[in-house]
């Protein structure tokens, strides 16, 4: 079954907890907002990918599916939820296509990047669960929130920085933390009026 490389047109941002450069004790995680264009697509795919695995299940009564990789969190925006291991980092580039190297970088929470990733299913030894999971081939940093507290299949290194291409933003060898308007709404003076 092939895998369909999706990738974010336009940057997303991180939310919640994320481990991208180094890993937490649970490993590395990545889970970003996105819109319900790319849901849609994803759902369609799915659709696909569900029946290949229930042609694959040992006793197809007593199957169970498992939820889907992508969680909404308000009307038409979702979180979509990315994990791996050391052994299969998907590549890091900056937004001149320089691959990051510096793990110390605040990736975290309200930093924007862009994705590149395809949706797998799977089958667990017990023979009848199964599912689907989302798996990073690369990830473009574009801005990095500096106030917050993979498997890549066929394509290789160069691929994935050549698929994102280059843009405004984030670059290893010119950091450039943003700072975060901490202000509170109370105080911020309105020039609308």
């Amino acid at each position: 079954m092939p895998n369909t490389t999706h990738k974010t047109n336009a940057p997303v941002r991180l939310e919640g907890f994320n481990a991208v450069l180094k890993p937490s004790q649970y490993g590395y995680s990545l889970k970003a907002l996105v819109g319900d264009e790319l849901i849609s697509v994803l759902e369609k795919e799915r659709e696909d990918q569900v029946e290949w695995c229930i042609s694959k299940l040992k006793n197809p009564k007593r199957k169970t599916e498992r939820p889907v990789p992508w969680e909404e969190v308000d009307n038409g925006k979702y979180t979509i939820k990315f994990s791996w291991g050391e052994d299969n980092k998907p590549p890091i580039y900056d937004t001149e296509g320089t691959l990051v190297t510096d793990l110390n970088i605040p990736l975290y929470e309200g930093s924007a990047v862009k994705l590149a990733f395809y949706q797998k299913p799977y089958l667990l030894r017990d023979g009848v669960t199964y599912g689907t999971s989302l798996k990073l081939r690369g990830v473009q940093i574009i801005t990095v929130n500096s106030k917050a507290g993979v498997d890549t299949g066929e394509l290789s290194d160069e691929d994935v920085r050549t698929m994102f291409g280059t843009c405004e933003g984030y670059k290893t060898s010119e950091p450039n933390p943003q700072p975060v308007d901490t202000t509170p709404c109370s105080e911020q003076i309105d020039d609308d009026f």
